[in-house]
């Protein structure tokens, strides 16, 4: 789940001036290694496996925790490979500029097309759980009715502008971070005093032998990365650091692998609270019946709240983020620039990207299950991120001929294990994410076809792919 960064510069940051090109605008660099750390741990939040937790136990037998490991591997090569690409192309077209660079500008086309599909699905999951959650509140008010309300509200909210987002987040952050803490502490006491200090340390809560399976394992991995997408947006901030090529790569490795430690402990406690993992009432909102049991009605409240809360917020930022990515590929031809690339000056918003974002969640989340919608946006990501492991040993190893000693194990052994792990994770997805994934490719391809005449030319110049210089100031 995706939220903006409470630093203090980040209003500085989101101040635009506009450049000698019409609708062209730059981000004055201002964001420190703190600020990017922050903003990589506040877009990912502490309590980011609660959503997800019921799918991913039952999806992988019971491995949750062992599944969130195999997850925070293949995401550690891969934020290797961010912050690789990063030090060499520090732009905020991130992903796409990537592929552009480090393959070539058809790669380029179709990585952005992939993470198309994960921007626009951030928002419509965070709408779908936070209408489920408060379902669980008010069970007499249809979930529907609250997806209705909810897109409407954030919506209305992100166009009046990004700032208040950004002030927003800060205490948002705050009251995650508190329920994160609450909820080990809870688990820990409750599974003490039910199995004594000793029951913190059962093998069951990682490993479990009658139920383990390679297969199952990778399934709830493909799921569990869930929690760790995000890491990638740090990228997209390389035109707001004021060190990018130093702080990106740094900032990106270190949040992606503190989300895996906060994520494993908080999936092996739940696990040995509740480790009768096929017996949850509801799958989707398992993490609510576990803080009832070891919490009762007041956890149970405060949970819900706090979950309702940060689907709200991941699914206002997400719009904003998702708005902000299609901006640049309006900009660049990509997509219409009539919708996408129109900026408001008042508030500085993409107002018809945003109205369209809008319409695209309120439907999505009357239309699709979690499940798929957590399938598909991970298909997005882990396709994007095995694009960017391929443009590592594309640009350093094969074109720069960077081979000798650790070089190699840096620019070929990391993104070749980053790109095969992510392979395994994608192709393990369910058989309707992976019909609906690749038919979202297709169109991709077709599309892609039609901008380079049936693929005899290179897709258009991308404006945004041009290198930006790193001074700061």
């Amino acid at each position: 789940m995706r939220v903006l960064a409470p630093v203090s510069n980040m209003d500085d940051a989101l101040e635009t001036a506009p450049t000698a090109g019409p609708g062209q605008r730059r981000f004055r660099r201002v964001l420190s290694r703190r600020d990017l750390v922050l903003y990589g741990l506040v877009i990912l939040t502490p309590t980011a496996p609660y959503p997800v937790f019921g799918i991913v136990q039952q999806s992988s037998g019971g491995h949750a925790a062992l599944a969130y490991a195999v997850a925070m591997v293949a995401m550690f090569f891969t934020a290797s490979s961010y912050a690789k690409m990063a030090s060499v192309f520090p732009s905020a077209g991130s992903t796409y500029t990537y592929a552009h660079r480090g393959i070539n500008a058809h790669a380029g086309l179709l990585a952005g097309w992939a993470m198309i599909l994960d921007y626009f699905l951030i928002p419509l999951l965070s709408v779908i759980y936070a209408s489920l959650t408060a379902e669980r509140l008010f069970p007499y008010v249809s979930n529907w009715i609250w997806a209705c309300i909810f897109t409407i509200a954030i919506t209305a909210v992100n166009l009046r502008g990004i700032r208040m987002t950004a002030r927003a987040s800060a205490w948002l952050m705050g009251i995650m971070t508190g329920c994160a803490i609450l909820f080990i502490c809870l688990s820990v006491r409750f599974v003490a005093l039910q199995h004594g200090w000793a029951g913190l340390f059962n093998v069951q809560g990682v490993f479990r032998p009658d139920t383990f399976s390679i297969p199952l394992l990778l399934s709830g991995a493909g799921i569990a990365t869930l929690s760790y997408i995000g890491f990638d947006a740090i990228s997209t901030l390389a035109e707001d650091a004021l060190d990018p090529k130093r702080d990106i790569g740094w900032a990106t490795i270190a949040v992606c692998i503190f989300q895996g430690l906060i994520c494993i402990l908080t999936v092996y406690l739940a696990a040995l609270v509740w480790p009768a993992f096929q017996s949850f009432p509801d799958t989707d909102t398992a993490i609510l019946d576990i803080a009832s049991l070891m919490g009762g009605r007041l956890m149970f409240g405060a949970l819900t709240f706090v979950l309702l809360v940060a689907g709200l917020a991941s699914a206002l930022t997400g719009q904003a983020g998702a708005s902000r990515l299609l901006l640049g590929m309006g900009r660049d031809g990509i997509v219409s620039s009539r919708v996408f690339a129109t900026i408001d000056p008042r508030t500085s918003t993409p107002v018809r990207g945003l109205l369209v974002m809008g319409a695209v969640a309120l439907i999505g989340s009357l239309t699709f299950r979690f499940q798929l919608a957590v399938e598909l946006l991970n298909f997005g990501a882990l396709t994007g991120f095995m694009l960017v492991n391929l443009s590592v040993v594309m640009h350093f190893f094969v074109r720069s001929r960077l081979r000798s000693g650790w070089r190699t194990v840096e620019n070929l052994l990391f993104p070749a294990l980053g790109a095969l792990v992510c392979g395994f994770l994608w192709i393990n997805l369910s058989l309707k994410a992976l019909l609906a994934g690749f038919g979202w490719l297709a169109l991709g391809l077709i599309y892609l076809a039609f901008l380079t005449r049936g693929f005899r030319t290179a897709p258009k110049a991308l404006t945004s792919l041009e290198e930006e210089p790193c001074n700061a100031g």
